[in-house]
């Protein structure tokens, strides 16, 4: 087993991770229990909610996803993590998370509901990027929406490559 292999597992075992359904690994951290529900339109939610995530060399991509609500993203450790989000109107933002400030990486990053989100690992020494999110209103897999290649694709034709390579095939 290689070293950064080993590594990457110890930090899922530590923390408690579990596989997440859009690649990667995750814990939930906190729901705001202490506070009333908020109403949306999907039902009751908590006000906040936050997890860690874990992309690995085994686990590199956090495919295409959509969530309604407003992310917030704390890089923490290890190798740096690029996020592509595609807004409605089709324009392309491409961001790095990372601890090197100085070259432009972002140690905090806000995602709007209503934006497709992938997210993927880049290549580094650890082997391993961890973040953490706080999502409000808190997150609830009934507010969160898999991309499907073919229909994003259909919809952003002038994304095609990175959603083929963002996404799982549907075969």
């Amino acid at each position: 087993m290689s070293q950064r292999k080993n590594a990457a597992d110890e930090l899922i075992a530590a923390l408690g991770l579990e596989p997440h359904v859009e690649g990667g690994y995750f814990r939930r951290t906190f729901q705001a229990d202490q506070r009333e529900m908020l109403q949306t339109a999907s039902g009751p939610r908590y006000l906040v909610t936050s997890i860690y995530y874990l992309l690995t060399e085994q686990s590199p991509v956090g495919q295409f996803h959509f969530n309604h609500s407003d992310i917030l993203h704390y890089f923490h450790l290890g190798d740096p993590i690029e996020y592509s989000l595609i807004n409605a109107d089709g324009s392309l933002q491409t961001l790095i998370m990372g601890n090197d400030v100085l070259a432009g990486q972002q140690l905090q990053l806000h995602v709007p509901g209503g934006i497709w989100k992938a997210s993927r690992l880049l290549d580094g020494t650890h082997g391993f990027g961890l973040i953490s999110e706080a999502v409000s209103p808190g997150f609830d897999f009934a507010d969160m929406q898999m991309g499907e290649r073919q229909k994003l694709t259909a919809q952003f034709p002038q994304h095609r490559m990175l959603i083929e390579k963002l996404t799982r095939s549907e075969d």
